[in-house]
């Protein structure tokens, strides 16, 4: 039996790759080891189906660059965003078993999801939801910066979430709304989204080394890591990002030859061996037109190329007079294209190990010339020449730029006013604090230093494990404002590009713990022109403030003896401290002015 067991491995060993059995492919590795060193890539992995078949699997370059363990076809990668199209297909299962129709609301599954306005509420359908119509910006920042794992308590996040057209009137890309699609396929079956991905796709595809979360990838052998390239030549290793609660959207990590078979699916009218996984009439109407994406016109260099529409969680285009669905998919470290030709029975996924990669579109554009008998480009030659034109470019530009900043110019307030906490509905909190004469903003998973640009002006520059990567020289700037009472009220940052105004932050000044015997101090009636003003305790520990004929202001600890009130802006009080060490004086202070208050 050993014997035979050798046998057979030398056999293997001698046997002909799946190139080489496909004259359309042979010599296709020179161009992808090209590929890769144009790109600078870490790694990457590709196959490719034709029919039912997988006629070519293969890894290239490392899935981790620094031990140089090579990548294969079964390396696994965080594919992204060509996750959403799994989320869409799991709602075309539960139409075809009669639990929802897509011209539903989805509020009439998922009821405490609301939006901005009336408008939206009464007219987005769950088809809204699938092909990016619904009027909504990306809003990005919104679960980048401030994951949590609870969906529905993200979800919640979309009322304050701004529009910037009506419903159905332009295409704009939405992470939520894949997040909804999934909490609705959720609240239907019972199941978790990742559940009902790993019963409905992964088993009966035999993805069994798939899935859904950054702690099973980390738990897996064969796993890529993730890398960025750094200044056009250092190749950097990134941290995972935990997608957490917005998994619906992009949280598969799968291989080239697992995915291959999702492939094998949808170029096979939804079966796979024989077993129906999707229905038939889903897959037609998914990748079908449903929104104009874009212009998507053809240029001189490449008039076979044109078309932009978008179906469900796929992308529809014309390669080369070719009808192509495809999905990318880009997060920290990894990018993925998972694209096929309905037409020709042909599929190509590539996934690479790189952030922002243009890997997978080179490496599936290279293959799909072959396999569709096209003119052949030479991609890696093209990517090269366009980027020593954009480092040209880049470099004039930079010698031309003119600094937009104010010269000697000094913040309003003093760094420690400017700390505290940040906070917008439709996004989270985020803490600024003052750390050896900078400012820093702190994010859950990230920290940015704030450099000062001009006046109450900061540029964010990203804090890493090697120092500030002060390599971003984006256009995002911290703006903080000014109340009238003169003290920083808010932050407005332009992180929603889509709106014509910045997003703000309102700024809650960093709290301290007062113990009850030090409260107890400020508690009685104090005398203003007449009016009879009380300071009292309730729960033993929260101090509250009371104007006849007005509500009840809690006042919240900011330093010794101040305050400031909870729910008004620009109100502080502080109590002036007697020589005996009593309070016999109140002062408050406010937008109109300033005024002493006696104890009676």
């Amino acid at each position: 039996m050993k014997k035979l067991i050798l046998l057979l491995l030398a056999v293997l060993s001698l046997a002909p790759s799946r190139a080489q059995t496909d004259a359309r492919l042979t010599g296709l590795e020179k161009e992808l080891d090209a590929i890769l060193e144009a790109t600078k890539a870490a790694g990457f992995a590709v196959a490719v189906v034709d029919g039912d078949q997988v006629i070519y699997a293969k890894g290239f370059g490392y899935r981790d660059y620094e031990a140089k363990i090579p990548a294969d076809a079964n390396t696994l990668f965080a594919i992204g965003s060509s996750t959403k199209a799994f989320t869409s297909a799991i709602l075309g299962q539960l139409r075809q078993e009669d639990q929802l129709s897509f011209d539903d609301s989805p509020r009439k599954y998922v009821p405490d999801l609301a939006f901005y306005n009336d408008e939206m509420n009464n007219n987005i359908i769950i088809q809204d939801l699938m092909c990016h119509r619904t009027g909504l910006p990306r809003h990005d920042f919104s679960w980048y910066l401030f994951p949590t794992t609870d969906k529905d308590s993200l979800l919640q996040r979309v009322e304050h979430q701004e529009p910037f057209t009506g419903v159905r009137q332009q295409w704009y890309y939405n992470n939520f709304m894949f997040l909804a699609q999934g909490v609705i396929a959720e609240r239907i079956t019972g199941k978790s989204w990742e559940d009902n991905i790993q019963a409905r796709f992964f088993a009966p595809l035999g993805m069994t080394r798939s899935n859904t979360s950054i702690a099973a990838l980390e738990k897996s052998p064969n796993a890529a890591l993730g890398y960025e390239l750094k200044e056009d030549s250092i190749i950097r290793k990134m941290d995972y990002y935990h997608i957490a609660g917005m998994s619906p959207a992009g949280s598969i990590n799968s291989s080239a030859n697992e995915m291959a078979n999702w492939l094998i699916t949808w170029i096979n009218k939804g079966k796979f061996k024989g077993q129906d996984i999707l229905p038939e009439s889903y897959i037609n109407e998914a990748m079908s037109s449903q929104m104009v994406a874009g212009p998507g016109l053809p240029d001189d260099e490449f008039p076979d190329m044109h078309l932009a529409n978008y179906g469900y969680g796929w992308f529809i285009s014309s390669y080369r007079g070719h009808y192509r669905v495809e999905h990318g998919g880009n997060i920290d470290g990894f990018s993925a294209s998972v694209a096929f030709f309905p037409s020709d029975s042909i599929g190509i996924v590539v996934l690479a190990n790189q952030n922002g990669s243009t890997v997978p579109a080179l490496v599936r554009n290279t293959v799909a010339d072959r396999l569709l008998g096209t003119e052949q480009t030479d991609w890696a030659k093209r990517f090269e020449e366009r980027q020593e034109k954009a480092q040209k470019e880049t470099a004039e530009a930079q010698a031309e730029k003119i600094n937009s900043a104010t010269a000697n110019t000094t913040p309003s307030h003093i760094l420690q006013a400017y700390t505290g906490a940040y906070s917008n509905p439709g996004y989270g909190e985020f803490h600024i604090t003052n750390q050896n004469d900078s400012l820093f903003a702190n994010f859950k998973l990230k920290k940015l230093y704030l450099k000062h640009v001009h006046y109450d002006v900061f540029q964010p520059f990203e804090l890493t494990e090697n120092g500030v990567d002060s390599t971003n020289t984006g256009p995002l700037r911290f703006n903080f404002l000014t109340n009238d009472g003169g003290e920083i009220a808010l932050v407005k940052a332009n992180i929603e590009p889509a709106l014509d105004h910045p997003v703000e932050f309102r700024h809650q000044p960093n709290m301290i713990k007062v113990d009850p015997a030090t409260l107890a101090r400020y508690i009685g009636d104090y005398e203003l022109a007449g009016t009879t003003i009380k300071v009292y305790l309730k729960n033993e520990d929260t101090l509250y403030l009371f104007v006849a004929g007005q509500p009840e202001y809690e006042l919240l600890a900011t330093g010794p003896h101040k305050f400031s009130f909870k729910t008004l802006e620009g109100f502080k009080v502080e109590f002036e401290q007697a020589a005996d060490q009593s309070i016999d004086t109140m002062i408050l202070i406010q937008p109109n002015g300033t005024f002493r208050t006696t104890r009676k």
